[in-house]
C-alpha cells in the first residue's frame, strides 16, 4: 500500500449514533484546522451523505463505502488513512477485520473497545504483526477506559514526583456519574455473554484482573465484587459495573510502561454510596442491581439535552507511607455519548500529530499518549485534571 496518505484518519461508523456525535464535534473544533484532514466512512453512501449535510461537514471531506463483512472495502479504506477511528460495535463482531488490516499494512487505529476477551485474543494474534507493520493499535478510547487509565497515570506522577515512588495501592472512587449508559457497552456485554458459551476458556480471562498483562501476573487484587465500607473516605462503595475492563486496561498500561507503577501494584475501582446506614442501603442496592437495563438500544442514545446536563466525577487515591494522594479527573458530558465521543476523536488527532515516535504495537491509552492525551483532553473535550490534596 502506498505510503501517502490522503487523510489522518476516518471515522468509521459515522452514520451511528455515536459516530454522528464523533462528526459533529469535528465540525465544531476542527472544520477550519487545515492541518488535519478527516472522512467519513459507513455502509450507505446515501446516509453517509445525509450526516455530511445536516452536520454542515466541509464540502471536500471525503465519504468512503466501507462494510465491516466486505475485506476488499476494508483494505481500500485502510489504504487511504494514517488512523482509522472505529466506532462500530460489539467488536468481537464487527472489529476483526478492520484491526486485522490495520496491523497488517501499518495504520494507526483506536476505538471504544470495552470487551476483554477480545481484546485479549487480538493481542495475541495481531501483537508481532503490528510491531513489524508499525501500526499503532489502541483499544478503550472512550469512558472505557480513558478517566480512568489516565486518571491513574495522572496520580502516579503526582505521587512520584512528592515522595520518588509510585504508590503501590490506588483506589478509583465514582463519586459521581449522570447520564444514560451506552447502548454499545449493554450490546458488547450481550454478546460477550454469547461467546463464553462457545469459548468457556474466557471465563479464566474475564476473571483475571492481568488478563491483558501479556503473561505477567502481580499480587492478589482487593475484593470489589460487594458492598464495602471505605474506611479511609469514612463512605459505602459498591461494585462499579465497568471496573472489570477499565482494572485490565490499568494493569496493562502498567506492564507497557515498564512496571512504572511497581510489580506489587493494586488497584480497585468502585463507586461511593455514602455513609451511614443510607450509604450501606445503596450499596447493597446497587450491588444487587442491573445498572445497564435501562441502557438504550444501539444507535440510538439520548438527547442532546441530556448528553450536556450529564456529567461524571472520579476520585483517584494513592496510598502511600500512611498517607493518601487524591486527584480526580471530571467530564462536563455525559460519559457514555457526549464525553466518549470526544474523548475518542482526541485520540486519533493525538496519536497521528503527536505521537511520531510511538513504535507499533497494541496499547491502552496512558502508554501510548499519555500526558499529551491529558492535555489534549483538557484543552479541548471539556475534562478536568486535578490535584485535590
Amino acid at each position: 500500500m502506498s505510503d501517502v496518505k490522503e487523510y489522518d484518519f476516518v471515522v468509521f461508523g459515522a452514520t451511528g449514533f455515536t459516530g454522528k456525535l464523533v462528526v459533529e464535534y469535528l465540525v465544531e473544533k476542527y472544520s477550519n484546522n487545515s492541518e488535519i484532514s478527516w472522512a467519513l466512512a459507513g455502509r450507505n453512501l446515501e446516509k453517509l451523505e445525509t450526516v455530511a449535510t445536516s452536520k454542515n461537514v466541509p464540502e471536500d471531506t471525503g465519504l468512503l463505502v466501507v462494510d465491516s463483512n466486505d475485506i476488499a472495502s476494508i483494505e481500500e479504506m485502510v489504504s487511504k488513512t494514517r488512523c482509522v477511528l472505529t466506532t462500530v460495535g460489539p467488536y468481537q463482531l464487527y472489529g476483526n477485520d478492520i484491526v486485522a488490516a490495520c496491523a497488517k499494512y501499518g495504520t494507526d487505529y483506536v476505538d471504544l473497545c470495552g470487551e476483554p476477551g477480545w481484546m485479549h485474543e487480538k493481542i495475541n494474534e495481531l501483537s508481532d504483526v503490528a510491531k513489524e507493520s508499525g501500526s499503532r493499535i489502541v483499544f478503550s478510547c472512550g469512558f472505557d477506559s480513558i478517566p480512568f487509565d489516565l486518571g491513574v497515570l495522572f496520580l502516579q506522577n503526582e505521587v512520584i514526583n512528592r515522595y520518588g515512588k509510585p504508590s503501590s495501592n490506588v483506589r478509583g472512587r465514582v463519586r459521581g456519574m449522570n447520564g444514560e449508559f451506552s447502548g454499545g457497552t449493554a450490546a458488547s456485554l450481550g454478546a460477550t455473554m454469547a461467546a463464553l458459551k462457545e469459548k468457556p476458556e474466557l471465563f479464566a480471562v474475564l476473571a483475571n484482573p492481568f488478563a491483558l498483562s501479556n503473561g505477567f501476573t502481580g499480587p492478589e487484587q482487593p475484593a470489589d465484587n460487594k458492598p464495602i465500607l471505605d474506611e479511609k473516605l469514612d463512605t459505602w462503595v459498591a461494585p462499579f459495573f465497568m471496573a472489570p475492563i477499565n482494572t485490565k486496561n490499568v494493569h496493562r498500561s502498567n506492564m507497557l510502561m515498564n512496571h512504572m507503577y511497581g510489580e506489587d501494584f493494586c488497584y480497585n475501582e468502585m463507586w461511593v454510596m455514602g455513609s451511614g446506614d443510607e450509604g450501606k442501603a445503596a450499596a447493597d442496592f446497587i450491588s444487587s442491581s442491573n445498572p445497564l437495563s435501562d441502557a438504550p438500544k444501539p444507535g440510538e442514545g439520548p438527547s442532546r439535552e441530556s448528553r450536556e446536563n450529564g456529567n461524571y466525577d472520579v476520585l483517584f487515591c494513592g496510598d502511600i507511607n500512611e498517607e493518601s494522594v487524591h486527584v480526580s479527573v471530571a467530564g462536563d458530558m455525559d460519559p457514555g455519548y457526549g464525553s466518549t465521543s470526544k474523548m475518542i476523536t482526541e485520540s486519533a488527532i493525538c496519536l497521528v500529530k503527536e505521537c511520531e515516535d510511538l513504535a507499533g504495537g497494541i496499547y491502552t491509552p496512558a502508554p501510548s499518549m499519555g500526558t499529551k492525551l491529558i492535555k489534549r483532553l483538557q484543552d479541548n473535550a471539556g475534562l478536568i485534571f486535578k490535584v485535590e490534596n
